[in-house]
């Protein structure tokens, strides 16, 4: 029996759920969807191609482009071979792709378009290990016998045989290196940490508990997929749980492509939180008249409502009846305008957020959890649970804060 890891949980939600949606792609201005069937099949045919290539236990495959299908497919793929992927930053120079794709000893690297190939090829005489470049989708043609097209490679699996990816999958040991993950660490190159199977299973399983995420929940895949918090929600989290992936257009088009997928599951590092709070702060202040007046209560109530909740008290009944009455007059407009109308997880992470931002979400009805971590644990570490309300905490803390040094002053305060 194969162990429980990514690549086996991965294969499981195309036997399970092989008609529901895996991921949706914007095509001439629609968004399409490719089910968890076709999905899977395309990614053991990526597999395929990437053991005629030589990529197995030991080996690695670099990644270069923004988030795709192709990219989670790649990596997906080569877990599936027993190898481990090593995605790249597309903002690196052509000489920092080329110390991660040596220090990696890649044998095959993705790439998005031909900048990103300008950038290999001005380097490839310093890359002894790579045999085979592969463009994604879209990408024009290049003429050179190391690159092929997307199709073509995965065309190429067919030289292989199916039953070899079950068997590399039922291989793979817990300790066995399953993904590559370069951070830059304080000094000096890159670092490349090393998670196993086990560590990445184990922190998918954990994290999808603590969050209470379920299959085809909806979530928008925008960040960085070269970092550890990205792959946990669009490769290893889809893979746990069954999520359903919006794949970004650009980093550009993420507030319009947000709209229009409604994710119930949303991360973002804090500077998307506040981006959101400039926009979304200056808009409430602009309201006037009877609008300003519901704007305000509403508010208040979203703010009593979970400070209570963070208690650990109950909500009384009038109470939560003002919370469903703002919900229909307030919370539900501006959540859908601004694309969190169905979000029931939002997490911030990667660094401090401030307490005033925090605040600001939770009198919209949108609390935002904060997660800490780093990619040498696999990700996130610590996850503020849904009663322990940091912005609620600050304040606390800052008001014994205040007290005890009027306090010490002589002053007395509010009082214990």
């Amino acid at each position: 029996m194969a162990y429980d890891s990514i690549p086996s949980r991965f294969l499981a939600q195309g036997a399970q759920r092989p008609e529901a949606p895996a991921y949706f792609v914007k095509v001439d201005g629609a968004w399409r969807a490719t089910r968890w069937r076709d999905y899977v099949g395309e990614t053991r045919m990526v597999a395929r191609a990437l053991i005629a290539e030589g990529v197995g236990p030991g080996k690695t495959v670099g990644i270069l482009g923004f988030n795709r299908p192709e990219w989670v497919a790649m990596a997906t793929a080569t877990m599936l071979t027993g190898g481990a992927p090593a995605g790249i930053y597309t903002t690196c120079s052509a000489e920092e792709v080329q110390y991660i794709l040596a220090h990696s000893e890649a044998l095959v690297v993705l790439l998005e378009d031909e900048a990103q190939w300008a950038k290999v090829r001005s380097v490839r005489d310093r890359l002894p290990a790579l045999k085979r470049v592969v463009l994604m989708k879209g990408a024009p043609a290049v003429d050179d016998p190391m690159v092929m097209t997307w199709e073509a490679f995965v065309a190429s699996g067919e030289a292989t045989e199916d039953a070899e990816v079950d068997r590399r999958v039922e291989a793979i040991e817990p300790s066995g290196l399953s993904t590559l993950i370069y951070t830059s660490g304080t000094t000096g190159p890159p670092k490349g940490v090393m998670l196993s199977h086990e560590n990445i299973a184990w922190t998918a399983s954990a994290a999808a508990t603590l969050v209470k995420a379920q299959a085809g929940q909806v979530m928008l895949s925008y960040l960085p997929l070269s970092h550890i918090a990205e792959q946990m929600f669009s490769i290893h989290g889809a893979a746990t749980i069954g999520l359903t992936i919006y794949f970004a257009e650009s980093i550009e088009k993420v507030p319009d492509n947000l709209r229009e997928a409604q994710p119930e599951v949303f991360f973002g590092v804090p500077r998307i939180w506040e981006k959101f709070f400039a926009v979304a702060g200056s808009k409430l202040k602009d309201a006037t008249g009877a609008k300003a007046v519901i704007v305000k209560w509403a508010r208040g109530v979203a703010l009593d409502v979970h400070g209570r909740l963070d208690r650990g008290e109950s909500v009384p009944m009038w109470l939560d009846a003002q919370h469903r009455l703002a919900d229909r007059l307030f919370y539900s407009k501006f959540k859908g305008a601004v694309g969190l109308g169905r979000a029931k997880i939002c997490v911030s992470g990667a660094a401090p957020v401030g307490s005033e931002v925090l605040e600001f979400f939770t009198s919209l009805d949108l609390p935002v959890r904060e997660v800490y971590g780093q990619s040498e644990d696999t990700g996130p570490d610590l996850l503020q649970p849904p009663r322990r309300h940091p912005a609620r905490n600050r304040r606390q803390a800052h008001r014994r804060g205040d007290r005890e040094d009027r306090r010490g002053r002589g002053d007395p305060g509010e009082g214990p």
